[in-house]
């Protein structure tokens, strides 16, 4: 997966592969302090977007992940970024996750088909048996946003992570399966029309 040049798109958006010219056009939008509120690690300047950009790139080249930069086709403007982690081939698993949109682009339509978009190259491309998704227990946009995609609960991993600023984080765990996707598939359709049209 990590030589191949994987372009997605539809109307709405266009994910293409992350590269390190994209950081000034991703800073204006990293710098959104609420973006970090809950994760991990927090970009408070450039030199942080370059040490994210540089480990996502570095994990690209090992073939553990592959992300991408969102772009809004509408207006051509980048509004964030996402990315396929955790990639087993051996397993026919990944993870989507890693997902910053800039604040005026929430609740557009993007972030659901960016998720249709990578769903779909991973069941029906990659034919993969299993996607997996997790966050952060106390940030509530994010389950409700995956649980808007129809991902089941798995559990909650206990004390999994200490984030950069110390807090030990719950995580909760989700999954999409191969036989669940035409389902949810035709469902996520209905969802993406509304913003589409």
């Amino acid at each position: 997966m990590n030589n191949e040049f994987i372009q997605l798109e539809n109307d709405l958006v266009l994910l293409r592969p992350l590269q390190k010219s994209d950081i000034d056009n991703l800073l204006d939008i990293a710098l959104q302090k609420e973006l970090w509120d809950t994760a991990i690690n927090r970009i408070n300047d450039k030199d942080d977007l370059i040490k994210y950009f540089d480990i996502a790139l570095s994990e690209k080249e090992k073939g553990l992940s592959y992300p991408f930069v969102i772009v809004e086709k509408k207006t051509n403007k980048y509004v964030g970024s996402t990315r396929y982690g955790n990639i087993s081939l051996e397993n026919k698993r990944l993870e989507i996750g890693w997902t910053w949109l800039g604040k005026e682009f929430q609740r557009t339509g993007i972030n659901i088909s960016c998720k249709y978009l990578l769903l779909k190259y991973a069941f029906e491309d990659l034919q993969f048996n299993r996607v997996e998704f997790k966050t952060d227990v106390i940030n509530i946009a994010s389950r409700n946003a995956i649980e808007n995609l129809g991902a089941s609960v798995e559990g909650i991993f206990r004390q999994h992570i200490i984030t950069q600023e110390g807090r030990i984080r719950d995580t909760i765990y989700y999954s999409i399966l191969y036989y669940e996707w035409n389902i949810i598939k035709l469902e996520l359709l209905k969802k993406m029309n509304k913003y589409l049209r």
